[in-house]
């Protein structure tokens, strides 16, 4: 491998990291202060995927695109809250589970309904179209890297949004002790409302950053829920910094592996067969990197240990 090509593979993986942490900040966000387990999460990416689908093709416009995005998966994210979620909270794990699968196929046949079973695709604006020539020669994809600010820059914008504002406070110390901060006059309810808009309106926006790549159909917020699982584990559950350093992990490890792991095992093959070996080393990579990490830090890189 050239050292241009591991520089672009570095560059791919901190573009998934950056989309993952969108997916897994709302999650941990959600099971650290409510404990609720939400398998629909996914179902709030697929629904800014399609949002955003939507309304790029009505109007042409991605930036309305975008937003349509962050208000639809917000506005989801609230009916499942006050609708289905708020009745869970007392239950236990299992009746989550299966409650918010049950919310995944609502869900996936009720956007199929409304988009139909084609995949839908939303065009790049002029401005983020074609590729960049990065110092030393590497010519990279403009919308890419407009992936990765975006990611980075809502990222610090979240950690001073939870270290600085008083809904901030109030949500870590919700992922403390919730009935104390219900006993000192927060309402927990509102609150509750406000962490789940929160969460998916940030899924909702990285269906939308990813649509752009790869085609909107149902279903394809599954595969990112478990790799979003999966990042939170590493970080630890209800971590903001552990979502964000677990998601660049995952993310390099996958990019990576897919071009290093059928070299170092010494796969020599056509390229089709190349890249099915190497996502599927990689996949098992990750898998292996979360049960390494689990091994010395059974809490997470950055989890209390209860």
């Amino acid at each position: 491998m050239t050292l241009l090509l591991l520089i672009e593979q570095c560059l791919n993986g901190l573009q998934m990291g950056v989309a993952l942490f969108l997916m897994a900040a709302g999650l941990t966000l959600i099971f650290g202060v409510m404990g609720v387990i939400n398998l629909a999460h996914g179902s709030l990416f697929m629904v800014g995927a399609f949002a955003a689908a939507g309304v790029a093709a009505a109007t042409g416009s991605y930036t309305l695109a975008l937003i349509a995005a962050l208000a639809a998966s917000a506005v989801a994210g609230v009916l499942m809250e006050v609708l289905v979620i708020r009745r869970l909270y007392a239950r236990d794990h299992l009746d989550q589970v299966l409650a918010t699968f049950a919310l995944i196929l609502i869900f996936s046949e009720g956007t199929r309904f409304l988009f139909g079973s084609f995949p839908l695709y939303i065009d790049t604006p002029a401005l983020l179209s074609g590729p960049i020539t990065l110092p030393g020669g590497i010519d990279y994809p403009r919308y890419r890297l407009f992936i990765i600010a975006m990611g980075l820059a809502i990222a610090g914008g979240l950690f001073w949004f939870i270290a600085s504002t008083r809904i901030g406070i109030q949500i870590r110390a919700g992922e403390v002790d919730r009935e104390m901060i219900a006993a000192l006059g927060v309402d927990i309810s509102k609150l509750y409302t406000a962490v789940f808009a929160l969460g998916a309106a940030l899924a909702g926006l990285a269906g939308a950053l990813i649509g752009a790549i790869q085609s909107v159909e149902v279903g394809m917020g599954e595969p990112v829920l478990i790799l979003a699982f999966v990042v939170i584990v590493i970080g630890g559950i209800g971590s903001i910094k552990g979502a964000f350093i677990g998601a660049l992990l995952v993310g390099l490890t996958d990019t990576l592996g897919r071009v290093l792991l059928p070299q170092v095992f010494g796969l020599v093959m056509d390229a089709s067969s190349a890249t099915t070996v190497g996502a599927s080393l990689a996949s098992m990579a990750i898998y292996i990197l979360m049960a390494g990490i689990l091994v010395f830090r059974p809490s997470g890189l950055f989890g209390r240990a209860t």
